[in-house]
């Protein structure tokens, strides 16, 4: 008897997992801890199947833990006499509810079997959604970004909760980035905006992320190659026409990510 973490990625229902959908599907109860997750699962399970939990929108960590104590002692009978599954927006390990969850049910509960399904996060769903390519051999760092925050040194950074755009802005372009943002990426609930203008994001949304990058970075992929012997023929190469027959590939470095803890609730989801 197992407690399943299920992420269930960025919002629309057809970007779960064929894991996750199996999971939920077959799973006896699914617990869901806000009103999108809830949305979501619903396209997999049928309503009699949903159990719903109260994650208080706060900062006291004595309501949130009780908080997290109750959903424990909630989903603990349950999992001992069948399988279920705690649903969360994005991936279960990346700013997700379900890492405290987890926790106190290791420390209340520990006879509990736990697994975690992936899910797509707005990790990676943002360069897909922005148009963005970060190639091989990047550096890219995860940062939070709430109430006007604006974290700096790294070249590339995906900021998180960004909840006052415009203050965030101009303290990311005083420190010479460049900055796209996008709310609600491959989300079914609400409107999907990317835009380089805070002013279009200005009002509060917790589902706001953005991509930021050093103006004057400099980058030389392999295939510019390419580009320069088209310029110097008058004719681009084709892909079979190589010099040596090896494959060219950019290198690669490890991506580093700063998380923080995760969400004082569980819709996050990694936005």
């Amino acid at each position: 008897m197992t407690l399943y973490g299920v992420g269930l990625g960025p919002g629309e229902a057809d970007l779960v997992t064929v894991r996750g959908k199996e999971v939920l599907e077959d799973c006896d109860v699914v617990y869901s801890p806000g009103r999108l997750s809830r949305s979501v699962a619903l396209e997999h399970v049928d309503e009699s199947k949903i159990g719903d939990l109260d994650f208080p929108m706060t900062k006291d960590e004595e309501k949130l833990r009780a908080a997290w104590k109750e959903a424990a002692a909630e989903i603990a009978p349950n999992a001992r006499e069948g399988d279920v599954a705690f649903v969360t927006l994005g991936d279960p390990n990346v700013y997700s509810t379900f890492g405290h969850l987890r926790r106190t049910i290791d420390t209340f509960h520990p006879d509990i079997e736990l697994e975690i399904v992936p899910g797509v996060s707005a990790v990676t769903a943002f360069a897909t959604a922005m148009g963005v390519e970060i190639e091989a051999g990047a550096g890219l760092s995860l940062r939070e970004a709430a109430n006007g925050a604006s974290p700096t040194g790294p070249a590339r950074m995906i900021l998180f909760k960004v909840t006052d755009a415009p203050a965030t802005h101009t303290g990311l372009v005083e420190a010479g980035y460049d900055v796209t943002y996008g709310r609600r990426l491959f989300m079914e609930q609400g409107e999907t905006l990317v835009t380089d203008d805070p002013a279009e994001i200005d009002e509060r949304d917790y589902y706001t992320l953005a991509y930021a990058e050093k103006a004057d970075l400099e980058v030389e992929r392999a295939t510019a190659a390419f580009q320069r012997e088209s310029d110097e023929s008058g004719d681009a190469s084709s892909d079979d026409e190589t010099t040596s027959g090896e494959p060219v590939a950019d290198g690669g470095k490890t991506i580093e990510l700063e998380r923080a803890e995760g969400c004082m609730h569980g819709d996050c989801g990694g936005h």
